[in-house]
């Protein structure tokens, strides 16, 4: 609907459309001319409003379009024809001004949201290295980003998605890096997303990764502007959710969720035995529960003697079969570590401790389970939290390789670990495969793979064959 040259009727629509409490409508001076200010009290910044654009008003001595767009001082302001761009303008926190006898209207920028102080990230904490962390305002993590990419190649690009949120989703990568056909690719999909509202970059990540669900994800995720520096120096693009701390990446390797920010601000042997560790880890917390369960039932030759006669009197009087006893402990360390993240932090710590030692003491004191069972699974839980970024697929793959070596034993459970490689050599994340730089090889990757090698500095470096791998550096 185009606005009027009436001051009351713009007035009376525009206050029947929005009848919110927090709009204001107030009265301004303009010469011999009466306007109206309508902005949302909440989210504007008053003490700019008044230096900025209610005091130039009034010294105004003739008004018209030309005159009330050049004496406003905001450096951010436009016109508007219609009431619906006007709703717009106020839902997103802008300031408005019509005019009598005036058949436009004039936004102003003035925004001024609550937000929370650059502090170290709770997920990414590091003892040497930057403590800088993301926030929820896609201004301020633009800054961090420019402040660390001094170059006039590093681009953002601007998508509003959401019918109703209108959330602000920003694209960053280095024009001269990245892929022109991966950026298109990942802007069109973002202009695609049909949903009300868009409140986390969780939701954007799941469209990114497509229709089809995947075992592993597709997006890699970060909440430091350091890494994702080093990211987008690799060819990647980065894509920022307003009201989201996690910044999202394209493509994914499922190696970055073995690389940890301490890595690259401390000896590369340290990295080098702190990455092969995690990749143990994960081969205890999804194999080992799967292959005690398979020696017990089908290869008990596999046991060395003194360890199967320590397990042959701990399992006497258990009613349960070891697959049965092994998937009834999951479950409980399972509930316990949901428990402890649903409640309040100091009633988690409390329910955690206490919950799996009287649980578990008091379960294997009464026959229900074996303490090697209870052994093992206790650390394929905390090995499993070495790579927090997988825990979620490994707790599903770890219940899928019990099931196999349960049913069929340690054949089933080879074929399924082919099965698992075999999935995962063929996976890709925007065409670039996940296991890379070893699935295919490229060579010069392996100085930062789960080896690290030394001189590569303090930081993550550029690197060439990334680049390559991801479009090619131009």
């Amino acid at each position: 609907m185009k606005l009027s040259s009436s001051l009351t009727e713009n007035l009376k629509e525009l206050k029947k459309a929005m009848p919110s409490s927090d709009i204001r409508f107030t009265k301004v001076e303009l010469g011999k001319t009466r306007g109206v200010l309508i902005f949302s009290e909440a989210v504007t910044d008053k003490k700019s409003l008044g230096d900025l654009i209610v005091k130039p008003l009034k010294e105004l001595k003739s008004v018209s379009e030309e005159t009330l767009l050049s004496s406003a001082l905001s450096p951010d302001k436009k016109t508007l024809d219609g009431l619906t761009e006007i709703e717009e303008e106020i839902a997103s926190g802008n300031t408005v001004l019509i005019a009598d006898g005036i058949k436009k209207a004039f936004s102003f920028g003035l925004k001024k949201y609550e937000q929370r102080a650059i502090t170290e990230p709770p997920t990414s904490t590091v003892i040497k290295g930057p403590r800088e962390g993301f926030v929820e305002s896609v201004p301020v993590n633009i800054s961090l980003m420019r402040r660390r990419i001094k170059s006039p190649d590093l681009t953002f690009t601007s998508v509003t998605v959401g019918d109703l949120s209108k959330t602000p989703v920003v694209l960053c990568y280095l024009k001269s890096v990245a892929d022109p056909t991966l950026v298109e690719t990942v802007k069109d999909k973002l202009s695609n997303i049909k949903m009300d509202a868009v409140l986390d970059s969780s939701y954007v990540s799941k469209r990114l990764s497509g229709e089809s669900e995947s075992l592993f994800k597709k997006v890699g995720n970060t909440e430091k502007p350091d890494i994702l520096a080093a990211k987008i120096l690799e060819g990647r693009v980065a894509v920022f959710v307003d009201g989201s701390p996690i910044a999202l990446t394209v493509p994914y390797l499922l190696i970055e969720d073995f690389q940890s920010p301490s890595d690259y601000y401390g000896s590369p042997y340290s990295a080098t035995f702190s990455r092969v560790l995690r990749l143990i880890s994960v081969f205890i917390s999804v194999l080992l529960p799967a292959l005690f369960v398979s020696a017990e039932l089908f290869h008990l030759q596999l046991i060395p003697l003194a360890f199967l006669l320590t397990i042959e009197n701990s399992i006497k009087g258990i009613p349960l079969s070891p697959s049965y006893e092994m998937f009834f402990t999951l479950l409980i360390f399972e509930i316990l570590n949901e428990a402890s993240v649903r409640m309040p932090r100091y009633v988690g710590m409390v329910v955690s401790i206490v919950g799996a030692l009287v649980l578990g003491e008091t379960a294997v004191n009464a026959g229900i389970i074996s303490a090697p069972t209870l052994m093992i699974v206790a650390l394929s839980g905390i090995c499993l939290y070495t790579v927090p970024e997988l825990e979620q697929t490994l707790s599903f793959v770890r219940l899928v390789f019990l099931i196999v070596a349960g049913s069929i034993g340690c054949y089933g459970l080879l074929v399924a670990v082919g099965v698992l490689t075999v999935y995962l050599i063929t996976f890709e994340s925007y065409g670039a495969p996940v296991c890379a730089p070893y699935s295919p090889l490229v060579k010069k990757d392996l100085r930062d793979g789960f080896v690290k090698r030394s001189g590569d500095g303090t930081s993550r470096p550029l690197s060439i064959a990334k680049a390559k791998l991801f479009g090619g550096r131009k």
